[in-house]
């Protein structure tokens, strides 16, 4: 049972009534979107205040950046949906003054397009092959076309710039077999980052050189064991904090669809397949997340269903179209898998009809009267799937009318404001044989609206697979078509901090850096960091880093560049070793 207070309501009825008003119209994002160019770098930006010398390292970024080719065959090529623009990776670098932690920083930038060689083929052509999020396939394209470029994606021989593979930034993942000299396919999560790599929602991963930024390798799950077979897994892949082990799924499509859930050990670069999860009842479906705690993986399987047995995907051509229609019927599938022993699923629960694209935490408790463990999973939740389109190129960039025809559905207008959810599952200490098999009823314990939550969300790494209570995401208060300010959500009090900037000026991802501990004994709380952000200033057309002290959203200090940076999806802070007593931020 939920409980959602007065005021809460009316904070999110003033989101719905803003983006009824069509106050977007006054917040302009084009820049993010169009004549995005390469830096290759690096070219030092000019700071402004202060950034903490702590946060020292490299801050990666991914996510599109070319979407319009002109002067094809066809005439000029548009990309229709913000997840089709082609991958455009990012590098802040901060560097701290030398020997001395109170100097202030440097902070140099470079990015590098991942996909020139589907860029020349469109260019050449005015077609674009491979199958997309929501760009429709050229209809000359024949289905075996269409079938072999979504089961078999680009190959090692083509090389890696002719796949669009540029949703999330992994370091070190274990396995792989990395492009890069002198490395091993084992490792550790506390070692040196050597290989960077670019994951998406298929089977297949992406290296890009560490300091060029250069796409050097592509290679796909199958590698790391022969069943992983399927084309389709988690752009999100799921990693231990504390062993670096990694976690994912692989789906194979087909007339039995079947989840292989396994862990990569960071030990040996090893792959275990933990459960396998198929049956009449089991639908393929779009899944760009899911959850990990200390004992278990958990998978949900949502509403957005994949038609044909996931057929439809060649068919359409894209991911998007060959999702079925939204139905009640359609109720999500939690299944918890044990991942310390060979125990495979342990239970499986039913939720309500919904979506998702990003989990945020999950974490375990033990219930010492029964001995059984609770399990809570945090997701940013909807109540259908209107959300896909909202992130439609046409709706985003207000253009013939598409963002007032989008928003003029007042169903839609609710459907597509983000929920930050708690589900809670129980998994019995001991299972009788009457239960095995049987799905129970997932609980939601929590329920926060927009705008007390948005999109893209994090937290304190430190914080995960743990009990925590802050998350920070791109939150939207209906004044952009995309996001308007960086929420602090506490979801123990319910309570939400917001930094804004000056109207026009749209946040990215907002990546928490902790602070470093003083001396061994101290206690840093949760929120004791800062946050970065990449912001696109719409008016001025050019982007800063923005720097935020993460304990009351103010911000620090920025880094500006004289150009805009492509409004991205995710990213991730490599650090250098910091100074060993780091001055504290103030």
């Amino acid at each position: 049972m939920t409980t959602i207070r007065k005021e809460e309501e009316a904070d999110f009825d003033a989101v719905v009534s803003t983006l009824r008003d069509e106050r977007y119209h006054d917040w302009p994002n084009e820049a993010g979107f169009e004549g995005l160019d390469e830096v290759r770098g690096p070219v030092e930006l000019a700071v402004k205040g202060f950034i903490p010398p702590w946060a020292a390292g490299s801050l990666f970024r991914t996510g599109p950046g070319q979407y319009t080719i002109e002067d094809t065959p066809k005439g000029t090529f548009k990309t229709t949906h913000w997840f089709d623009g082609l991958g455009h990776t990012h590098k802040f670098k901060i560097i701290p003054g030398p020997l001395n932690t109170s100097a202030p920083v440097k902070v140099e930038y470079s990015s590098r397009r991942q996909s020139q060689a589907l860029y020349d083929s469109i260019k050449e052509t005015g077609r674009r092959y491979d199958i997309s999020f929501g760009q429709r396939m050229d209809p000359c394209i024949g289905i075996f076309g269409k079938i072999m470029s979504v089961w078999r994606g680009p190959s090692a021989e083509q090389g890696p710039e002719h796949s669009n593979i540029a949703v999330v930034v992994h370091s070190n993942p274990p396995g792989l077999p990395s492009s890069v000299r002198c490395t091993t396919p084992g490792g550790t999560s506390k070692r040196p980052v050597k290989h960077m790599w670019l994951s998406s929602d298929i089977s297949i991963m992406k290296e890009f050189d560490i300091d060029t930024l250069e796409p050097i390798g592509i290679a796909t799950q199958h590698l790391l064991h022969p069943l992983l077979k399927g084309p389709l897994s988690c752009a999100h892949a799921q990693r231990d904090p504390r062993t670096g082990d990694i976690f994912n799924y692989n789906l194979d499509l087909g007339y039995t669809p079947t989840y292989r859930i396994f862990r990569t050990s960071a030990m040996t670069g090893q792959t275990r397949i933990l459960a396998t999860i198929s049956g009449k009842d089991i639908k393929p479906a779009y899944i760009h997340s899911f959850f990990l705690t200390p004992s278990y993986v958990i998978l949900c399987i949502p509403s957005s269903h994949l038609g044909l047995m996931g057929i439809k995907i060649p068919w359409e051509g894209n991911m998007a179209d060959a999702i079925e229609s939204f139905s009640e019927s359609k109720r999500c599938k939690w299944f918890i898998v044990d991942r310390l022993d060979d125990s495979g699923i342990v239970a499986s629960f039913d939720g309500p009809a919904g979506f998702f694209f990003h989990s945020v935490n999950s974490f375990e408790q033990r219930d010492e009267s029964t001995g059984d463990i609770n399990v809570f999973c945090d997701v940013i939740q909807y109540p259908t799937l209107d959300v896909i389109r909202q992130f439609e190129m046409d709706v985003i960039l207000q253009r013939d009318g598409a963002t007032e025809n989008f928003w003029s559905s007042e169903a839609r207008l609710k459907n597509c404001q983000a929920r930050l959810t708690r589900w809670k599952f129980v998994v019995p200490k001991r299972r009788s044989d009457n239960e095995k098999g049987k799905r129970k009823k997932a609980q939601r314990i929590l329920e926060l609206k927009a705008p007390l939550a948005g999109e893209l969300p994090t937290i304190n790494p430190a914080y995960a697979t743990k009990k925590y209570r802050f998350a920070y995401s791109t939150a939207s208060r209906g004044f952009s078509t995309l996001f308007d300010s960086i929420a602090k959500t506490n979801l123990d009090t319910r309570e939400c901090t917001y930094w804004e900037g000056e109207k026009g000026h749209t946040p990215g991802e907002a990546i928490f850096i902790p602070r470093p501990k003083s001396y061994p004994e101290e206690e840093v709380a949760e929120d004791d960091g800062v946050l970065l952000s990449v912001v696109l200033d719409g008016y001025g057309k050019k982007s800063y880093l923005v720097c935020l002290d993460a304990r009351n959203m103010e911000e620090a200090g920025r880094a500006e560049c004289n150009f805009a940076v492509a409004i991205g999806f995710h990213g991730v802070h490599v650090p250098i070793n910091p100074p060993e007593l780091p001055q504290r931020f103030r």
